[in-house]
């Protein structure tokens, strides 16, 4: 990845945001201070933008955490130990921002296996306190976008600015995999809903190049999670076990399943099944000691 991606953009007046994976957010606190949203995916993705900002005299007084995934504070612990930024984050992403091997378990659901505790999983533990005790300059804005994550959250900018973290993907990542790693679809959807209202002069997605109208992805997003839900309930048609419908939804979505693809595709699977389970869609039952999952007509 050349240093070419780690380009500072200048978006409006105090804001910019570096050009890379999970675009960091940078904004202007004083002529020599900024804060981040985010850090980065790796500690050498967090030393190229250091290097961008010693360049223009800038120092990093604190940084925002959107959520606590890997590729969003990589760059947390190189932060915070070569310039003793403070960094915040909302609700319990504090604590799986500090102990990041949380991380790794819980998208798992169990003590994850080495292949789970590779950087994209398991970034270096970091001090995080709340979002309430950041200093917030006038302005500021904290935005509650839970699905993707349970806690996420987004940022408005004093310069209206809108940075939008993982609450939508690319029409690029909807093409190719359609399923995307959710924790809750239900309050996905309402969050796309909520960004459906929102007024900005510019949307920043972490995956997708800054916009000036989100509506349109929005509502993608929302008939892909509606269209995965019903591809889901239609393979539940007869009785299926969950390795049994796993197995399907890799070969429905012309997936290859690893131990990455099985955990993340896995876990969000199952979290639709709660779904609909909880909205009269599908039914769990148990039958010689093994459950199996049926859509109700």
């Amino acid at each position: 990845m050349g240093e070419t991606m780690y380009e500072l953009i200048h978006l409006k007046e105090n804001t910019y945001y570096f050009e890379c994976p999970a675009r960091v957010g940078v904004y202007r606190l004083d002529d020599t201070h900024v804060c981040l949203i985010d850090s980065g995916s790796t500690k050498d993705a967090a030393k190229r933008m250091k290097r961008r900002l010693d360049e223009k005299g800038w120092e990093v007084s604190f940084i925002l955490v959107t959520h606590s995934h890997a590729d969003h504070i990589g760059g947390n612990a190189y932060f915070q130990e070569n310039t003793g930024c403070a960094i915040y984050a909302n609700g319990a992403e504090v604590d799986f921002a500090k102990y990041t091997l949380l991380n790794s378990c819980f998208v798992y659901g169990a003590l994850s296996p080495s292949e789970l505790r590779h950087h994209f999983f398991l970034a270096k533990e970091s001090m995080v306190k709340p979002v309430e005790e950041a200093p917030l300059p006038e302005g500021f804005e904290v935005l509650q976008l839970p699905g993707h994550s349970m806690y996420m959250a987004g940022f408005r900018t004093p310069d209206n600015v809108v940075f939008l973290a993982d609450s939508l993907a690319s029409e690029t990542v909807i093409e190719k995999y359609q399923i995307t790693f959710l924790l809750d679809p239900e309050l996905f959807l309402k969050t796309l809903q909520y960004i459906q209202t929102l007024q900005a002069d510019c949307f920043v997605p972490a995956h997708v190049k800054p916009l000036t109208d989100i509506k349109e992805l929005a509502q993608k997003n929302i008939q892909t999670v509606e269209r995965v839900r019903d591809k889901l309930r239609g393979l539940c048609k007869e009785p299926i076990t969950f390795d049994e419908l796993l197995k399907k939804v890799f070969e429905t979505f012309s997936m290859r399943m690893n131990f990455e693809q099985y955990t993340l595709v896995g876990s969000t699977v199952r979290s639709y099944l709660t779904w609909m389970k909880e909205t009269g869609l599908v039914r769990a039952t148990f039958i010689d000691n093994q459950l199996f999952w049926e859509a109700i007509s």
